[in-house]
């Protein structure tokens, strides 16, 4: 049986549907301040063809040009005075008028004659003051003769004779770029390469922090909540012991450096010292669970290992960094192979530090988290259980204190109550919250909670335009195209983090679950099941994203940020579009170069 339509019912709702939406536009035509009849007036109109015109006529070629100067004098206003006008030399260009004097604003006939043919000229009416007045422009015929009429501008009056000028200029000699060009050239130059250091520094970023977002890989990755608890209260001491064991093996590293052939040995000593303890630490095969010496005695050479990998790495930064002075001043006209090598020891040795903290922060989390799933699975129940509620508690009240030290940082509250004091207590509560929900299981789903804080970091960089980030880092590192890359990579990092999870939640599943049966950890999972299966995708985002970052170069430009937006906003700012139309088109080439390179690269590696 049909169901029976309710013809009225419906009029109903697409009248309502289309009241409403009439209703949206109106509004919106009203917000935006939709004035039409501002675009019928003739001086818009006239500055819009200017406009056009000039962006249809870039500046980029030029010729040596001769000029020519015609003088007619005149009185204004009209008086009793005579003026004498010079004798034209009919064998040159010269000008007639009407008559030798006129009032302000009268309209006046002048003739020109001998001019280079079919050459604009420009007339102008100089007043003693010296001040340059346009009249107009003019355009001889074949012969080069031309008549024009022309308005003598208000307020002008004097007793002394005042003067009409007429300007041509002719072309000579071959055609050379302009300055403009010459300048557009150095700029998007800079431009391409400050967007590919950009997109270089993200895509690096970018790709590990994009598994972390990705909610395929993280959403089966759970942990017993004693041993996350009792790694979040560790956490802190490994960062800070991590720092402090970067400075000293820095320091050491400096009293060696004053002999820098003994540095490089110890160089060669400490990575091969460094291979040998990772060998003995972590054997490939073990037939049977070594005794507990032996596994404390790995944990100890593990983290002598790790101070040796960071004193070498002080060392190798020196080393560079020295070379690269050397380099500078020996290369002569390529110096710039030494400044890029001295950068890049001083690259390594900004991020040694961070390093190193970041290392001792993973390391201490890890032997913690271990520690706490061995007693969670072995201890006696009712021993663990209350141990379990008290280490999440501390383990809330640990990430609370973190928080409000680093909110006192930001504002300077320095109130310790409120500091550290309720931040810790609330802590504390959700901690003990968080206990009790999982009593029974004892396993919180540690993965969508690094899903969640990752998506929501990544989701508020990029709702921060790049460049508002440009000028944040023009403040920290000063104007110029380094504070461009700077605020182009953190806007880089956090838009690829978005396209580059989506990809990795997309892939075939049948994969990982083949790569997850034969006893394959996450890393294990992520190189053999999950690579190979984003390696295009990843290709083919990151040739767009440098594509769009030589674009946003432009914006970034206007805040200082260097690039061919510096000078296009400028020549903005002086309304030269003819200039402006030659960074525009420069801008659209390289696009459009960069998309037809992105493909062909694409169609190889496919």
């Amino acid at each position: 049986m049909k169901k029976k339509v309710n013809l009225g019912k419906r009029f109903f709702v697409v009248a309502l549907t289309i009241i409403l939406t009439v209703i949206i536009y109106a509004y919106g035509f009203t917000v935006t301040k939709v004035n039409l009849a501002e675009t019928k007036s003739e001086k818009r109109q006239e500055q819009l063809i200017r406009i056009i015109r000039a962006l249809a006529k870039p500046d980029i070629i030029e010729y040596e040009q001769t000029e020519v100067n015609v003088e007619l004098p005149i009185l204004v206003p009209c008086t009793n005075t005579e003026i004498t006008v010079p004798i034209a030399d009919h064998l040159g260009p010269y000008m007639e008028m009407d008559k030798g004097c006129a009032e302000s604003q009268e309209i006046v006939h002048i003739q020109g004659y001998n001019f280079a043919p079919n050459m604009v000229g420009f007339l102008s009416f100089i007043p003693p003051s010296g001040v340059v007045l346009s009249l107009g422009r003019f355009t001889p015929d074949v012969n080069g003769n031309f008549e024009i009429d022309v308005k003598i501008p208000k307020g002008r009056e004097s007793a002394e004779p005042q003067t009409i000028r007429a300007v041509t200029r002719t072309n000579v000699g071959n055609p050379r770029f302009t300055s403009t060009a010459k300048d557009t050239w150095d700029k998007i130059v800079e431009t391409v390469f400050l967007a590919l250091l950009a997109t270089t520094l993200g895509t690096l970023l970018a790709i590990p922090l994009s598994f972390f977002a990705a909610r395929n890989l993280m959403e089966n990755m759970k942990s017993p909540i004693m041993g996350v608890s009792l790694g979040l209260i560790i956490m802190p001491i490994g960062f800070i012991l991590g720092g402090m064991g970067a400075k000293y093996a820095d320091i050491l590293a400096k009293i060696l450096m004053r002999t820098p052939w003994i540095a490089f040995f110890v160089i060669l000593a400490g990575i091969w010292i460094v291979f040998r303890l990772l060998k003995w630490s972590l054997p490939q095969v073990e037939l049977q669970k070594p005794p507990l010496s032996i596994r404390l005695l790995r944990i100890l050479a593990m983290f002598f290992c790790a101070f040796i990998s960071i004193y070498v790495l002080f060392l190798i930064a020196y080393t560079t960094i020295n070379i690269g002075t050397w380099l500078e001043v020996k290369l002569g006209v390529v110096a710039f192979l030494g400044k890029f090598v001295t950068d890049l020891g001083e690259i390594l040795n900004l991020l040694i530090v961070v390093l190193a903290a970041l290392g001792g922060l993973a390391s201490f989390n890890s032997i913690a988290g271990n520690i706490g799933r061995i007693i969670d699975r072995k201890g006696d129940k009712k021993i663990t259980l209350p141990l379990r509620y008290l280490l999440s508690t501390l383990s809330g009240a640990v990430v609370g204190i973190l928080l409000g030290a680093g909110v006192n940082w930001l504002y300077q509250i320095n109130n310790p109550t409120m500091v550290y004091l309720i931040p810790g207590i609330v802590g504390g509560l959700i901690g003990t919250v968080i206990a009790f929900t999982t009593r029974k299981t004892g396993i919180i789903p540690i993965g969508m909670v690094i899903y969640y804080v990752s998506r929501t970091i990544a989701n508020a960089l990029r709702s921060i335009e790049a460049l508002i980030m440009a000028i944040i880092f023009v403040v920290w590192v000063g104007l110029g195209p380094f504070a461009g890359a700077l605020a182009l990579s953190l806007h880089t990092v956090a838009a690829l983090i978005k396209l580059y999870s989506e990809q990795v939640e997309s892939i075939m599943e049948g994969p990982i679950e083949a790569v997850k049966a034969t006893g394959a950890n996450q890393l294990q999972t992520i190189i053999y099941a999950v690579i190979p299966q984003i390696t295009v995708p990843y290709i083919s985002f990151t040739m767009y994203r440098w594509d769009i970052n030589v674009r946003m170069s432009t914006i970034i430009g206007f805040a200082g940020g260097g690039g061919i937006g510096f000078l296009l906003q400028q020549n903005i700012n002086l309304l030269n579009y003819r200039a402006a139309s030659v960074q525009m088109l420069a801008i659209a080439i390289v696009v459009a170069s960069m998309d037809y390179i992105s493909s062909k690269l694409r169609e190889k590696v496919i």
